[in-house]
């Protein structure tokens, strides 16, 4: 299922806010009530939570966007988890073996001028 994720509702002397950085990108999982992104007004600057858990699968809004009271700024699929989030671990963890491998090679030739 669609979950859109709307702007809440700014108070009465505030007619427009800005979408600041999201923390997640489109095909990330989220979990509910994690931050999705910091909606700074002239007044404050609040945190929008995940309404479910589940996958972003659009950014309507991005970052710097100007936004109003309601309006749609992305899309989670709350049926996608599995789907989606298993390559994006796959890809967290590819990284994190590269580094782990660099210093295997830059110890061998160490080792060798003793």
């Amino acid at each position: 299922m669609i979950v859109e994720v709307k702007v809440p509702q700014l108070s009465e002397s505030v007619s427009e806010a800005t979408l600041l950085v999201w923390h997640k990108k489109e095909g990330q999982a989220v979990s509910r009530d994690e931050n999705l992104i910091d909606i700074e007004t002239d007044k404050v600057v609040m945190e929008l939570p995940a309404p479910v858990d589940g996958v972003i699968v659009r950014i309507v809004k991005g970052d710097k966007s100007s936004v109003t009271s309601g309006e749609v700024i992305a899309q989670i699929d709350t049926e996608a988890k599995a789907s989606v989030a298993a390559p994006a671990a796959a890809a967290a963890a590819a990284p994190a073996a590269a580094p782990a491998a660099a210093p295997t090679r830059r110890a061998a030739p160490h080792r060798q001028r003793r």
